[in-house]
């Protein structure tokens, strides 16, 4: 029981002066240690203050930005919706007139081709009659250069 009661000694001796040493170096670092840590909770607290505050703003600017897309929106329909009616009214009270108009001309024209047919049978007829008259006196004289320059 000596030999523990002497190493009991000599570990106390030998850790004695190192446990001192420790609770000197923990007493002194302590208040250092707390004010870190105070100030890391510090830092968070801003830092969640300002991501809040981005936040805000970040909402603030998609909104800004949805309402003036949902205004362009608005403003193009619209544009849309009178260059369509324009173009509607533009074909209703310019292209229904022409088209009728041409029709009116292709109308005339077609009467136009019918009479100038109709004018041109009687002489188309004649010309014909008078042909065959001709090859008919041409057979009895017994030329046919008559009928083939014709």
């Amino acid at each position: 029981m000596q030999k523990m009661e002497k190493t009991v000694t000599d570990l106390n001796a030998r850790a004695g002066p190192i446990l001192t040493r420790v609770q000197i170096l923990l007493d002194d670092t302590q208040p250092k240690i707390s004010t870190m840590v105070s100030d890391a909770a510090h830092v968070v607290y801003l830092a969640r203050g300002q991501a809040q505050k981005m936040d805000r703003v970040v909402t603030d600017v998609a909104d800004r930005f949805r309402g003036q897309l949902l205004h362009i929106d608005r403003i193009l329909t619209g544009t849309m919706e009178t260059v369509e009616d324009a173009g509607a009214q533009f074909r209703q009270n310019f292209w229904k007139p022409v088209q009728k108009a041409s029709a009116l001309v292709q109308g005339i024209k077609v009467g136009l081709d019918l009479l100038r047919s109709r004018r041109g049978q009687p002489h188309r007829r004649l010309a014909r009659s008078v042909r065959r008259s001709r090859r008919k006196s041409c057979l009895f004289r017994g030329s046919q250069s008559d009928t083939r320059s014709n």
